[in-house]
């Protein structure tokens, strides 16, 4: 092949129409995103973009919103034991899975039930 992969620019998750508040209410609030304007061209679309670094997440609305049960991204962090102790404080569930050697990761749902991997390689 004559090109190269570099990186994911962004995952976009899908939520209902009006959902933004909601969005914003788990994406800035709760998980410490920071909210980026869209370009104006894309504005009449609704949803919201959040980024943390470069880790760049676009809430898409849908009419007939379905949120994916096993499709999910997968965010790594450092100090991975201080992100879960947040989420807990502020009553996410958080659900540890074990099985990926070398890595401490559990996932969480958004408010409309997107699922989230966050991990941490060992």
């Amino acid at each position: 092949m004559s090109f190269t992969y570099k990186k994911i620019d962004h995952v976009q998750l899908a939520a209902p129409i009006g959902g933004e508040e909601k969005a914003r209410a788990f994406y800035k609030h709760i998980l410490g995103f920071e909210e980026v304007e869209k370009p104006d061209g894309l504005k009449q679309r609704g949803g919201v973009w959040f980024r943390s670094g470069d880790v760049h997440i676009h809430i898409g609305v849908e009419e007939k919103f379905v949120p994916a049960k096993k499709a999910h991204p997968a965010i790594e962090i450092d100090q991975i034991e201080k992100l879960h102790n947040a989420l807990l404080d502020k009553g996410i569930n958080v659900t540890i899975d074990a099985h990926l050697p070398g890595a401490n990761r559990f996932y969480v749902h958004d408010y409309f039930g997107n699922r989230l991997e966050f991990l941490e390689w060992i």
